[in-house]
Formats: C-alpha cells, sequence, structure tokens
C-alpha cells in the first residue's frame, strides 16, 4: 500500500481585523516570520507537499508563500508543487475540506491544506481514529501543522481514518 500523508497548517498571524475585508487581510511581520518556519520545519521533517490545496484569502496565499520560499530553500532538488487556490476553504468548513481531498488523484502522496480556523483544527479532530484519542490535543494556533497520514486513497478520506503523527507551531 501506498502511504499518503495530510499536513494541515492554519494561516500565520494576521492583522487584526479593522476597515480592511476579512478576506483581504494581510499577515503581521511575525506572521510572516511564522510561516517561514513552517516551511523549514516540513524541511526538517521531510516532509514536502506534492499539491497544495489554499485558501484564496490574502493570508493563507501570503502563509503558502513564505512557507513555499522556505521549502525551495531548504530542499532545492525538489520542485515546486502543485497549488489549487480554493474558495471554499475560506467560506466553507469541513465538509468541504473532506470533498476537496475525495478529489485529490490517487497519484499524489502528500497534500498540503492552508486553511483558517476553527475548520483545520475541526478536520484533524475528526481525522484521527478512536484508538488515539487517549490525551489528543487537537487546536491549531496560528502557523499551526498537524501530520495525518494513512494507507487508504484520498477517496476513503473520512472521519476516523488518518493517525495524527506530528504536531508543531512554527515560531520564527
Amino acid at each position: 500500500m501506498t502511504l499518503r500523508t495530510l499536513i494541515l497548517l492554519r494561516h500565520a498571524k494576521a492583522e487584526t481585523p479593522g476597515e480592511t475585508p476579512d478576506f483581504d487581510r494581510s499577515l503581521t511581520e511575525r506572521g510572516t516570520s511564522d510561516a517561514d518556519a513552517a516551511g523549514a520545519w516540513l524541511v526538517d521533517e521531510r516532509v514536502h507537499p506534492d499539491l497544495v490545496i489554499c485558501s484564496a484569502a490574502k493570508r493563507t496565499r501570503q502563509t503558502w508563500q513564505a512557507a513555499s520560499v522556505a521549502l525551495a530553500q531548504g530542499d532545492p532538488s525538489r520542485g515546486a508543487p502543485e497549488v489549487h487556490y480554493e474558495d471554499t476553504l475560506y467560506h466553507g468548513g469541513r465538509t468541504e475540506v473532506f470533498d476537496l481531498l475525495r478529489a485529490v488523484p490517487e497519484t499524489v502522496r502528500t497534500v498540503l491544506v492552508v486553511g483558517h480556523n476553527p475548520t483545520v483544527s475541526e478536520v484533524s479532530a475528526l481525522l484521527i481514529p478512536d484508538d488515539q484519542w487517549d490525551g489528543v490535543t487537537v487546536e491549531l494556533k496560528t502557523s499551526g501543522l498537524a501530520v495525518h497520514t494513512t494507507e487508504q486513497p484520498w477517496t476513503r478520506t473520512e472521519p476516523g481514518t488518518m493517525r495524527l503523527s506530528r504536531r508543531h507551531t512554527a515560531r520564527g
């Protein structure tokens, strides 16, 4: 069987809501640094996405951009992953995330989803099998990552089907 890896990344620290529409909020300086640290952590952990599914909101796109620079610098032999920007990751919820994952081609081994809370934390919690729940914390802070694995095909992505293998909160 083929091991499949899902990385859930909550966007980095964004500007405080104000006059700017929520969709257009940018990362703070700290957020950019933390997103870079998230990419460096992925390099250190040897987890490189083949496909990125990123919310179309500005702060998630900026999070991916900073993380991708760190990934490229840390592992220049790897090509850039395919990236899809999805409005449904901003406007939708966990059902839409599961739908997006079920549509991933079976040739893809590692997927990175860059999204928002509470959705990314909810998806992480839902994916964890019952036998792994003892003392697991699932709330992702800004620049938080959760790495899940399975040997099942993407089409069978359902609650309880992916073990949580690693968690990390990136700080720059």
